[in-house]
Parts: structure tokens; sequence; C-alpha cells
């Protein structure tokens, strides 16, 4: 045999086994299940890679509008997560992305607009402001629209808000529990309104609140019949059969990270008491909300919660 067949044979068979180091993780690490992608998955799309688009559907004869943005990466034979991030009161879909920052996300960002209320802001289902629409209605739709058109893993759909939005992404997880993977509130606000909650699954939920919100205050305010952090928090752990008692972690000098233990087929809920927080994002950069800095970012927090917890499989 030649020199040089012998070092084509010698060149294949290295070849081969970088391929193996690369594709194989090892014994002890599982190979991960294809990801099954909905009806969108193989259709080209008009929307662009990296860019946010404004759009609009009829829910109950109403037109609503929403802004949708596809990471760079978008592929549409690859399905990924789908996320929703619901305003606060008086806000817009526009405020909610520049925000959060969630564009980063590799996943479909959903950016929703709530209707104008009876106070003449923007608000969402379950507040005393709000209009009379059904925005679970609206959801619904969003998420159908979403997983026919782009390629959505429909195992992690998740809902997200802050302060009105935040009480909404929680009113959600409620009702389409079948749907929504899990759930990040920001400075929630969780008027009773919103009416009773109970999920037909137990949800995993991550919530932020600041100690220092002079609008939805942490101890709650029962004028408007908001309820303390504490009892919300304790209410959820109960819905998601988690021990009663949270275990506590000091993160930072002036943030406290509790978790419940033991939750019902693998939910969770964790929960960041900022001390000096304000009814903020946080973000250790300034953002739209505040120009002074917090201690964490809330937005790569809800990204690590979310990718742990998808839809169970049934």
């Amino acid at each position: 045999m030649s020199r040089s067949h012998l070092a084509r044979l010698a060149a294949s068979a290295v070849g081969v086994l970088l391929a193996a180091a690369v594709l194989t993780p090892g014994p002890a690490v599982a190979q991960p299940h294809r990801a099954a992608g909905s009806a969108g998955c193989g259709t080209p799309t008009d929307l662009t890679p990296g860019a946010s688009t404004s759009r609009s559907l009829t829910v109950d004869g109403e037109r609503r509008d929403y802004l949708v943005h596809l990471p760079d990466s978008y592929d549409p034979d690859r399905p990924i997560p789908l996320v929703l991030s619901f305003h606060g009161h008086g806000r817009t879909s526009d405020y909610q992305e520049r925000l959060t920052g969630m564009n980063a996300l590799d996943a479909v960002v959903v950016y929703p607009q709530g209707v104008i209320g009876t106070d003449g802001k923007s608000a969402w289902e379950g507040a005393p402001y709000s209009a009379d629409v059904d925005d679970i209605a609206f959801t619904n739709a969003l998420i159908d629209a979403s997983e026919k058109e782009l390629c959505v893993n429909p195992r992690r759909v998740f809902a997200s808000g802050k302060s009105n939005g935040g009480g909404f992404a929680a009113v959600v997880a409620c009702r389409l529990a079948d749907r929504i993977a899990a759930a990040a509130v920001v400075s929630g606000a969780f008027y009773p309104q919103s009416g009773a909650c109970d999920p037909r699954r137990p949800v995993p939920v991550l919530d932020f609140h600041g100690q220092a919100d002079t609008t939805i205050p942490y101890d709650g305010n029962p004028e408007k019949g908001l309820p303390a952090l504490p009892d919300w928090l304790a209410g959820w752990a109960q819905r998601d059969g988690c021990a009663a008692r949270p275990s506590e972690t000091q993160v930072e000098d002036n943030v406290v990270r509790q978790r419940w233990r033991s939750c019902d087929d693998g939910s969770a809920l964790e929960h960041y008491r900022i001390t000096d927080g304000g009814h903020v994002w946080p973000s250790t950069t300034p953002n739209e909300d505040s120009a002074t800095p917090t201690t964490i970012d809330a937005t790569p927090l809800i990204r690590k919660f979310f990718t742990e917890h998808p839809l169970p499989r049934n």
C-alpha cells in the first residue's frame, strides 16, 4: 500500500474520531430528543430574523395589535421557544420590548398590546381599570398564530410581564396551564378581579418584587385588594403542592432568593425579594424604568428558569 494511501486512511480515521468527540456527549449524558415543532415549521415566513414586526389579528370582532421579534438565528426548520411579554398599566408593547431586553433570547418573543381601559390607559384583563375584553382569548389566538406561522416548540411557550402585565401573566398561567409551560412575574399586581386560580396542572412560577415598591406594595394594599407578596406566594406554593416553607439564599447584599422544594410534577416556585427595589424591571444597567441600576438582572434569570421548565410530556 502506498504512503499516500496510508496517509488518506489515517486522515479519515482522525476525522471519524473528531466527529465522534463532537457528536457523542459521553455515556453519562443522555442524547437530547429532537424537539417536535409546530405547524409553522418548514414554512417560510415574511418576518425578518433579528427584527421586530408589528402585527394584528381579530379577536371577538376587535383588532388586537402586537410586536413579534425573531432571533438572528431563526431557522424555519428548528423549533424554538415562544415567550409572551406583557407590558404594565399605561405602557406599550414597544416600551416592554425596550425595557426587558428579551430580544436577546433564542426565542420568538411576542409583545402584545393591551386595550385602553376605563381610566384611559392600556391595561390587561383582571385589573379594576381594564376594558371589557377577553385577553385570555387574545393570548390563545397569539399562541395559535405564532405556532401556525413560525417554527415554535409547543412545549416551550412561556408567559411573562411586569406590574399589571405581570399579574396577567399569572392569570394566563392559571387559565392556560395546558399551553403555558411556566410564568415569570416582575412587580406583579394580583387584583381580586382576576378571579379564582385553579390551573389544570402545577405551573412553575418565577417572581421578582421590591420591598420599596410604592406602586404595588410588597406588603399589599387592602383597599385595592392587593395581597401581601408572602401570602400570594404561599397560595401558589399550595397550588403547586410545594413545601410550605421556602429555603432562603442571600444572593446579593440587598437580594434574597426564596425557593420552594418538593413541588408536584417537577414544578417550581422561586421568588427574588429585593430590599431596596422599587417598581422596576431589575437590571444591572439603566433601563426604561430607572436610571439607577439594581444588583440583579431579571431577564437572564427568567431565561434560565424557562429553559429548566418545559411543559411536561403527556
